[in-house]
């Protein structure tokens, strides 16, 4: 097995040099698989693995029925100037150099050497073979901002969706949720005015709220913001902040217009407004999806993305994209929080794009939200839930009730027959606000019991 990934990334390395020297320019079409498992003496998997991993690091693109193709060349990243390294003159610099390790005698760790990990059970999990038949342990705690190859791949992604941001503007982090926590905890401060969606991401709400802000909600509709009242929210209470998921919303299923985002980021322009976007599910949306970080150029826009929603939940690898003064000083604290990530998580995760394998789960996910979406939304209508928006490329669908039907109530009586709900005001500033409706999961959508259950309910008289 590990004699065929080799070879696989051996004919990957020769299709790379032949393309940086120019012989198979760009819009060149790759020999077909067959031809270069004849040409190469391999087996058609292993060509297929080899492409896939020319795919994953941007050097080809795959048009479905016609084949592979040479990439044009992008645009180099500008050099970052690196960060300088000192003597532990602080709390900040002595974990930054226990992380980094650019020292050769370090009497000042706060942790044993690796090798003496040796002889335990555990290092046997840690062990890895690297694509390159490079063996590595995992018993370091690695980069604070992140393993490298990681955010290199994160990099590529980004400029395919229009966002440029060079590796050392990213931050990795345990999930979406860790990176609005950092977020959070850097820019407000007790009793600040925080502005975001409502109905918007619940526990947005909590983290806030823990921080002591004063928490000003902004309707969300179908096509975005509410832009009248998101500059009256402005005048009134002053703040610097707002948190949006523009695409795929978070309950609502919708996503903003390109006009909405266009006014919005003149409104932020304006009144000198930071935008954090949350993009839980930019992976599977359309390469031609907008994004506020794209249109603004990470000015304005500080950008957070996960692999948590689209892999694992409990595999929680996220990551934030930023100016690299912000990136500096998110992974300041997040040094003091948490010391670092998961090196196992994300040289996992490094690993699944490389090879191929996580672009090819997020087509087959893609293809199976889309289709779980549109059968969600008639199974719904069929009962008699009438307004619903259909799903935008995430997996919530916001659900009307007739106004006699109290969203909580609902809730607690589909409990006692082993339901669960979301009720519609706790994606809400205030109860009144969401009472009849029900943020519904397209997973779960056409469950006969939930089906009946919702049906007798808006069958049922005030």
């Amino acid at each position: 097995m590990e004699h065929s990934v080799s070879r696989a990334q051996e004919i990957a390395n020769t299709f790379v040099r032949q393309i940086e020297q120019g012989q198979l320019p760009a819009g060149t079409r790759l020999p077909s698989i067959r031809s270069a498992a004849t040409r190469f003496g391999v087996s058609k998997n292993t060509v297929i693995d080899a492409y896939d991993r020319l795919v994953a690091t941007g050097h080809v693109s795959p048009r479905r029925g016609s084949g592979f193709y040479v990439e044009a060349a992008r645009p180099a990243h500008p050099d970052i100037k690196p960060e300088h390294f000192t003597e532990a003159v602080d709390l900040i610099s002595l974990l930054r150099e226990q992380l980094n390790q650019h020292y050769e005698v370090r009497a000042g760790d706060g942790r044993l050497p690796a090798s003496w990990m040796e002889n335990t059970d555990i290092r046997r999990h840690f062990k890895r073979i690297t694509q390159d038949g490079e063996q590595r342990d995992e018993f370091e705690y690695g980069n604070p901002q992140g393993l490298p190859g990681l955010r290199d791949d994160i990099s590529r992604t980004l400029m395919d969706r229009a966002i440029s941001a060079h590796p050392d503007q990213i931050l990795m982090t345990f999930g979406a949720n860790h990176a609005l926590d950092l977020i959070v905890r850097h820019f407000v401060d007790t009793g600040e005015a925080v502005l975001v969606e409502s109905p918007g991401y619940y526990p947005m709400f909590g983290k806030l709220r823990l921080q002591r802000a004063n928490i000003v909600g902004v309707t969300r509709g179908p096509e975005g913001l509410d832009l009248v009242m998101l500059e009256q929210k402005i005048r009134e209470h002053r703040p610097r902040l707002l948190f949006v998921q523009p695409m795929a919303h978070n309950p609502t299923g919708t996503s903003m217009s390109l006009q909405n985002m266009h006014a919005l980021l003149r409104i932020a322009e304006q009144h000198d407004l930071t935008i954090i976007e949350d993009d839980p599910f930019g992976d599977i949306l359309p390469r031609a999806t907008p994004h506020l970080a794209s249109l603004d150029a990470l000015n304005r826009v500080i950008y957070v993305g996960t692999f948590s929603k689209t892999l694992s939940a409990s595999l929680r690898c996220g990551y934030i994209a930023a100016s690299q003064k912000l990136i500096r000083s998110l992974t300041d604290i997040k040094m003091l929080t948490v010391v670092n990530g998961s090196s196992i998580i994300e040289r996992m995760i490094h690993e699944m794009i490389v090879r191929g394998r996580y672009r090819r789960h997020m087509t087959r996910l893609r293809d199976r939200v889309a289709k779980a979406g549109a059968e969600a939304v008639t199974a719904l209508q069929g009962i008699g839930i009438k307004d619903i928006h259909p799903p935008n490329g995430g997996y919530y669908i916001w659900c009307p009730l007739p106004r006699h039907v109290n969203a909580g109530e609902l809730a607690h009586r589909a409990s006692a027959q082993g339901i669960f709900l979301a009720p519609g005001h706790l994606f809400t500033l205030s109860e009144a606000e969401g009472a009849s409706a029900l943020r519904i999961n397209i997973a779960h959508a056409k469950h006969p019991r939930l089906l009946d259950f919702l049906a007798e309910a808006i069958r049922a008289k005030e």
